[in-house]
């Protein structure tokens, strides 16, 4: 029975909610485990918790310089979406997008996930030749998408502007696609890995690995050495910084992606919408609020900020498209650090130092692979070899040339 069931929280009313249990433990590091995962976000957390899940290695840990969920996890629009055009990604987040459908139930936590459907705007006759493109190779490999004409874009959103300066030629529909809450991703992991006896050590700051002949030992923290047979490294943007302190380099550079929420208002968005030709996307949160994403910042950063213009460039397009939400106020914005690599697909790869795997590269779209993500690292991990989904993604594609380019493909990869 689930310990957030409606009994449950009338029960622990009557001491005014003073009395639950703690969702996960905080222990001190022990001296040694089979594998350490550092990262604790979405992708860390889900990593650990399939290793202990379904791969047999229950004597992990994840150590978090910060706070759990703190970084990327926290950070994002919660899209969730696979419709992207080459083979090798459509396989990854449908992979990922199947494991969604379930996960509430696995994890016995409300995710809140919402497949409201993803509409992606066509505004010129480029953009209706790209999703033309993307929706054929997209059926091709056995994943939903509809082409829908402008008539049908203004019926799934009445108050749409289709005529002024970013006219709407075209749409493709993904009715699988839509929302998660980004938080209860990490504390749903996070509490179903804890019960299978994972370690989540927050606070605590990796500053160096262990290794010896050529092979990772473990890892240097702020609070001693902890030693591992295995190290998987999940820090997006900051991943380029472990590898170098491991003595290599990733094809990697750290840019900040940019988000706003308004004031609430009453439902009037019930799907997601997209427009990549103009880097601005949409969807409606539980509480009424708009949660409005933009396109990465042009400049290197580790900043959780970003730049005005970048703002000012997505509101722009938003207030043209749908002039009704022209008057809302923003309550908050923030940013990112995204980790992006030439090909605009993530790295999920051995590395040169035996026994360190990272998981890193995922750019402006992390968040919908979070499950599938973890799942296929877990398996690698656990096996020494990475699994079938995520071969393709590893870094010898740098070498042999055989990149997965998802850059102009599947535009705006939020």
């Amino acid at each position: 029975m689930s310990r957030y069931s409606l009994f449950s929280l009338l029960r622990h009313s009557l001491d005014y909610h003073r009395g639950w249990q703690r969702a996960w433990r905080n222990p001190q590091p022990k001296r040694a485990y089979d594998v350490v995962i550092v990262g604790g976000g979405g992708h860390g957390l889900a990593t650990a918790y399939y290793l202990a899940s379904e791969c047999g290695v229950a004597n992990v840990a994840v150590v978090e310089k910060g706070w759990l969920g703190g970084g990327n996890t926290g950070r994002n629009t919660t899209i969730v979406r696979s419709n992207y055009l080459w083979d090798e990604s459509a396989r990854l987040y449908d992979h990922a997008v199947k494991l969604w459908e379930g996960l509430s139930r696995e994890l016995n936590y409300n995710v809140m996930f919402s497949q409201r459907g993803l509409l992606h705007l066509a505004h010129n006759v480029h953009d209706m030749q790209e999703i033309a493109r993307r929706g054929c190779a997209i059926g091709l490999n056995g994943i939903d998408s509809e082409f829908l004409a402008p008539a049908q874009v203004a019926k799934m959103v009445p108050f749409i502007n289709l005529h002024g300066r970013y006219p709407v030629l075209g749409a493709l529909l993904q009715r699988r696609g839509g929302t998660a809450r980004h938080d209860a991703v990490a504390w749903g992991y996070a509490r179903a890995a804890d019960k299978l006896g994972v370690d989540i050590i927050q606070n605590c700051e990796v500053t160096g690995f262990g290794m010896e002949r050529g092979a990772v030992t473990g890892v240097h923290t702020e609070r001693g050495f902890i030693a591992a047979g295995k190290v998987g490294c999940v820090v997006a943007g900051h991943c380029g910084v472990l590898a170098q302190m491991a003595g290599f380099r990733l094809p990697l550079e750290s840019v900040p992606l940019q988000a706003l929420v308004s004031e609430p208002l009453k439902p009037a968005l019930d799907c997601v919408v997209m427009s990549g030709s103009v880097h601005a996307y949409i969807s409606q949160s539980d509480k009424g609020e708009l949660v409005i994403g933009a396109g990465s910042d042009a400049y290197n950063s580790y900043s959780q900020r970003g730049g005005f213009d970048t703002i000012e460039h997505a509101l722009g397009a938003v207030v043209e498209l749908y002039p009704v939400f022209s008057r809302l106020k923003m309550l908050r914005q923030w940013g990112g650090v995204v980790d992006v690599t030439v090909d605009r697909s993530p790295l999920l790869t051995k590395t040169p130092v035996g026994g360190l795997f990272f998981n890193c590269g995922w750019g402006t779209g992390g968040f919908k692979a979070t499950p599938g993500s973890g799942h296929v690292f877990a398996h690698s991990i656990a096996r020494g070899e990475m699994h079938p989904i995520a071969a393709p993604f590893s870094l010898e594609r740098f070498h042999s040339g055989a990149l997965v380019d998802e850059g102009a493909a599947a535009a705006v990869a939020h």
